[in-house]
């Protein structure tokens, strides 16, 4: 999804116009994480961007896309550019080191 939203109109309150964009995102996510991964992945991960402009965007987190909006909003931005591409991807295996991990059961009191 490449889109540039206005946040306003002249026949709806600002605050629903801003509550439809945050649906129509939220509906983007979970119709794009519903569709089927390929064998090698594990989960669909988000490239976003979101800015004045697209030129203007910057990189963010998909959890991060629903407060810039409400930020656009509070800073009375006229519209604003979303960005979101959905990508299959794979879970690193996180390492624990052994000086952090505490063993149970193993105190002397």
């Amino acid at each position: 999804m490449k889109k540039i939203f206005p946040l306003s109109h002249q026949k709806h309150k600002p605050e629903r116009v801003i509550e439809a964009i945050k649906n129509d995102i939220r509906k983007y996510l979970k119709r794009e994480r519903s569709k089927k991964l390929p064998e090698e992945a594990d989960y669909w991960d988000f490239n976003c961007r979101f800015g004045r402009e697209s030129d203007q965007a910057d990189t963010l987190h998909s959890a991060e896309i629903i407060p810039a909006i409400d930020k656009a909003y509070e800073e009375k931005w006229v519209q604003c550019y979303i960005e979101i591409i959905a990508k299959p991807a794979k879970r690193e295996v996180k390492v624990e080191q052994g000086d952090d991990v505490e063993e149970v059961g193993d105190s002397t009191d």
